[in-house]
């Protein structure tokens, strides 16, 4: 069992972690705390722009009492130089004692050297206790599929009624708003885009709702939120919220020639268009994320209707899934989530979170750290 003192600590470095949301991109959340006796000496987290990393950071507020201490971090301690000097060396030459971590790295230029760097230097290395394990992996679970396959991790997330539709009917809807989830729910969804690095539908989705698809979530973050639409035949309004919102953030895969008349409308307004290849009509789900990881996107957010959300499903590009559930009827088929059809227990780790009236089912399709 571990000692509560440190559980506390350990949790506490994964919570400094959680602030660099939005921020550390497209590095690894780090989380660091030093701890020396019972008092806590130093902490931080990792700011992408701030270069430091987080042990960094927290053996720079420690200074001399890092020595003999012991220090709680997320992330094994980096052992190559990148942007900055190895993390290994610093935590050595700064005299800790002991070092608690919560998973390797991912990462082939680190993948256990940090740890062996350490313990060849007598210190010595534990790791946290299971369940803070798994929570670490999931921390940085983008990260790990970025870094092992070079395309970002992807998370459904849908809004549905109780039977599972994704829109009321008209005469249930509240003037012309379309949303029957709680403004807690809504909160969360802004959060999630917060933590994404893009965030993806299909023209249909634009179409029907005109939406804006922006981090609305109050947090700073260092790069804007990408918005990506796939619209194979270019039929994107010019007025749409979308495009009139547009600020470099908006990238569009079409099927259409990046010449023609509509792309170059488009264009002039600040619109990112690639034209990508197209199979049975539709297009390349594999190729657009293959495009989004060689622009450094970890996380992708995936909010569509249907036809997307079974293209994505049956092309087998979706990590995980987000699926929200108000409290409400809709009594009569409006959108189903997906054309084709699809089964809840086929999830692994899932997990249940209730969201005031509403509940919410989390669950994986794919792991990436054991697939």
């Amino acid at each position: 069992m571990p000692e509560p003192f440190d559980t506390l600590h350990f949790n506490m470095a994964c919570a400094l972690a959680m602030k660099g949301f939005g921020l550390a991109s497209p590095n690894p959340l780090v989380g660091c705390v030093i701890t020396r006796g019972k008092t806590r000496v130093g902490e931080g987290y990792h700011r992408f722009e701030g270069r430091d990393h987080a042990e960094i950071v927290a053996l720079n507020a420690a200074g001399k009492k890092a020595r003999g201490s012991t220090l709680f971090v997320n992330l094994e301690p980096c052992s190559h130089t990148g942007r900055t000097g190895p993390c290994a060396d610093a935590i050595i030459a700064a005299g800790v004692r002991r070092v608690v971590a919560g998973m390797e790295d991912p990462n082939p230029l680190v993948a256990g050297r940090g740890f062996r760097k350490l313990r060849a230097a007598g210190i010595h290395v534990d790791l946290a206790c299971p369940e803070e394990q798994e929570f670490a992996r999931r921390l940085n679970e983008d990260f790990a599929c970025w870094i092992r396959t070079k395309r970002p991790f992807v998370t459904l997330k849908s809004a549905l009624t109780l039977d599972g539709q994704l829109a009321l009917p008209h005469h249930m809807r509240k003037g012309s708003s379309s949303w029957f989830t709680s403004e807690v729910s809504r909160h969360l969804v802004h959060f999630m885009r917060l933590k994404s690095d893009a965030v993806l539908t299909g023209i249909g989705t634009v179409l029907a709702d005109n939406p804006l698809l922006t981090d609305r979530s109050g947090h700073s973050r260092r790069r804007k939120l990408l918005r990506v639409v796939l619209d194979s035949r270019l039929r994107l309004p010019v007025k749409s919220r979308i495009v009139k919102s547009c600020q470099s953030d908006l990238l569009v895969f079409t099927g259409v020639s990046p010449r023609s008349a509509k792309a170059r409308l488009l264009q002039k307004v600040g619109v990112e268009l690639i034209q990508a290849p197209m199979g049975r009509g539709k297009i390349d789900l594999t190729f657009v994320l293959g495009e989004l990881g060689r622009r450094e996107i970890l996380s992708l957010l995936l909010e569509s209707g249907p036809a997307l959300n079974t293209s994505a499903l049956e092309s087998d590009i979706v990590d995980k899934l987000f699926l929200f559930y108000a409290s409400i009827i809709a009594g009569t088929p409006t959108i189903a989530f997906a054309n084709a059809p699809f089964v809840l227990s086929s999830l692994r780790s899932v997990q249940f979170h209730a969201l005031g009236l509403d509940f919410a089912i989390e669950g994986y399709l794919h792991d990436v750290f054991r697939d």
